[in-house]
């Protein structure tokens, strides 16, 4: 669950903060003026969050891509990455 604190203890209790991200693994949502205005969480939940989020948009874009019929066995995919790598390669002796 997510704290909730004013934008003063951002200022004044930071490593407090810093620490209740790291060890609880939840965001604290910081307020202005008794709004909500940001949220903080830790470095790792961050790139956890990140990762997820484009894994997502993959999976959204395979979706669509399957919806419109852009599939191809997979045995010509592998084939044309194989193809593709062997391009590079020759390219760059």
């Amino acid at each position: 669950m997510e704290a909730i604190r004013p934008s003063s203890d951002l200022r004044n209790h930071y490593s407090e903060i810093s620490k209740q991200c790291r060890e609880e693994k939840s965001p604290v949502i910081i307020t202005v003026n008794g709004r909500g205005d940001t949220a903080v969480l830790g470095l790792q939940d961050y790139y956890q969050m990140k990762s997820e989020l484009e894994l997502l948009r993959t999976l959204a874009e395979a979706e669509e891509d399957v919806r419109a019929g852009r599939i191809a066995p997979m045995q010509d995919t592998f084939d044309d990455i194989r193809k593709s790598l062997m391009e590079r390669e020759a390219n760059a002796l």
